[in-house]
């Protein structure tokens, strides 16, 4: 499939998505939302781990302010573009690395923080920058960052629209890791490379099992866990996994 605002190629069980549009440092217009969502709700089956990353300096600058249609319809823009793409990017049938190579702004920090692990180059930073053109934080950032960094720094990040910088984006646990530039690109491979290797099935319950716990009492997240793990306990992968174990080798897994 041909795409016009993002890159889309897959290798060795690794989908890279990348936003295409370095010109406007990979705003995001209604093309790219667009695209964005095809791109992950169509995965193959051999697809075990996506890397969403940006073209040229930055990672995504956030909403394409030139687009007109969209600023007339912010709440219809909303609904039917921004919300397809985010359930996209967090239901996506594999695991998602976001490889943030440079500024994430306004919803285009958030798309980043909707992956499942989010890796950034220490130069770059998260600014939630909406109350600057006097609009709230939206593309999920209300619900994510309170869960991130609590209350204070998130009513802190969208009250004042500072950046903050990925070195403290990792301090405050907003992000797995900050990476030095020259170590970049590597470590994002060796990482979805580890993910595409590893038991797909296990991962995927894991990021279940995370996003309930906030909502659960202890209980309920017992009786989760338990219904959780008995699915991974039928796996092949554990199979394969026990096998490796009594065998002193690395496991093969399979994803299945």
């Amino acid at each position: 499939m041909t795409y016009e605002t993002i890159t889309f190629a897959k290798k060795d069980g690794i989908a890279t998505l990348m936003l295409n549009r370095p010109e406007v440092m990979n705003a995001l217009s209604t093309k790219m939302r667009a695209e964005i969502t095809q791109a992950l709700e169509s995965l193959d089956e051999d697809v075990r781990c996506v890397v969403m990353t940006g073209a040229g300096a930055g990672f995504c600058s956030g909403q394409d302010l030139s687009d007109a249609a969209a600023a007339a319809d912010i709440e219809g823009t909303l609904r039917r573009e921004y919300e397809p793409m985010l359930n996209a990017v967090i239901n996506c049938r594999a695991p998602v690395i976001a490889a943030v190579n440079g500024v994430a702004a306004g919803a285009g920090a958030n798309l980043a923080l909707a992956a499942d692990v989010v890796i950034a180059v220490e130069s770059a930073y998260f600014t939630q920058a909406f109350t600057k053109i006097g609009l709230i934080p939206d593309a999920g950032g209300t619900w994510v960052l309170p869960r991130l960094v609590g209350n204070a720094r998130a009513a802190g990040m969208m009250l004042f629209a500072d950046k903050i910088p990925a070195p403290q984006a990792a301090e405050w646990g907003m992000i797995w890791q900050s990476v030095p530039e020259p170590e970049f690109v590597e470590t994002v491979g060796a990482r979805a490379s580890q993910l595409a290797s590893g038991p797909t099935g296990a991962y995927l319950s894991v990021r279940e099992a995370l996003r309930a716990s906030g909502a659960n009492d202890f209980a309920t997240q017992l009786e989760l866990e338990a219904k959780l793990q008995g699915k991974a306990g039928r796996s092949a992968d554990f199979v394969e996994g026990v096998t490796a174990f009594q065998q002193k080798r690395q496991p093969s897994f399979t994803g299945r």
